[in-house]
């Protein structure tokens, strides 16, 4: 399936829907081939935009949509896909699950918490009773050590798993699914929030917010002291940038996707 990509602010984003999205992790996981995805909202575009490595590797992915809906109005106002939505991560995985489970394919959690595993792996099988959960398991909120990726890929690969799930947060979660893209024979979702959403810890924003572009003042609200300066110094930046970025004052160019491994990565 052929997807346009835009450039907003020298990262690469795909102009797609839920169901496009779905479809492509669906076939992947169907037919035992790697794929990388993330869900990028603001914040996630920006740690390539300060990072110019990290940058390189999230144009490497496969699939990263528009998580934000200022992401959104970014690729409709700089290359006109008139997207009608967005693809929120949370939302997205729920699509992705329901379909594996219809089709019985296993899936595999990576990250965050025992505590929050203990608590959306039920959840989840509530939600879809066909689901299959073939693994999980969670960050040890360490780098790896020199030939634990292997491990890693040997774990997931045992257990059947046929998509991994990673909820390590932004961006530790793109560097971990970039990393260990090249040793599995299916897709990765780095899925931000979805594990915590999922599980019942986080509470959902209004639907009313999350049209008009403001779940990030509902985060905020909720843990002020960890994410402000994600979004009090981020999103003027953002916006800053996407202006200059659309009268021409500045050219974003995006670099070329990374292909060589990285040196060290969060497990």
């Amino acid at each position: 399936m052929t997807t346009h990509r835009g450039n907003v602010l020298g990262v690469y984003v795909d102009a797609v829907d839920y169901a496009q999205a779905t479809d492509q992790v669906v076939a992947a996981g169907r037919d035992r081939r790697p794929l990388a995805l993330t869900a990028l909202a603001v914040h996630g575009v920006m740690t390539g935009v300060l990072d110019p490595p990290h940058n390189a590797r999230l144009n490497s992915f496969d699939l990263v949509t528009p998580d934000g809906q200022p992401v959104r109005w970014a690729l409709n106002l700089l290359h006109r896909f008139g997207l009608t939505d967005r693809v929120y991560g949370p939302q997205l995985t729920l699509h992705v699950l329901a379909r594996f489970a219809d089709e019985g394919l296993p899936v595999y959690l990576y990250g965050s918490t025992d505590e929050t595993l203990a608590k959306l792996i039920p959840a989840l099988e509530q939600m879809f009773p066909a689901l299959k959960i073939a693994g999980s398991e969670p960050s040890k909120f360490r780098t790896a050590r020199p030939g634990e990726d292997a491990e890693i890929a040997e774990r997931i690969r045992a257990s059947g798993a046929r998509l991994v799930l990673v909820g390590l947060g932004c961006p530790r979660q793109e560097v971990f699914t970039y990393a260990m893209r090249p040793l599995l024979d299916m897709p990765l979702m780095a899925v931000g929030a979805a594990f915590d959403y999922h599980a019942g810890l986080l509470r959902k924003p209004p639907p009313w917010m999350q049209r008009a572009g403001l779940e990030w003042f509902w985060r905020l609200g909720l843990e002020p002291g960890r994410l402000w300066r994600r979004y009090v110094l981020l999103n003027p930046a953002y916006l800053a940038r996407l202006a200059a970025q659309k009268t021409g004052l500045w050219k974003a160019t995006p670099p070329a996707a990374a292909t060589e491994p990285v040196a060290t990565f969060p497990v």
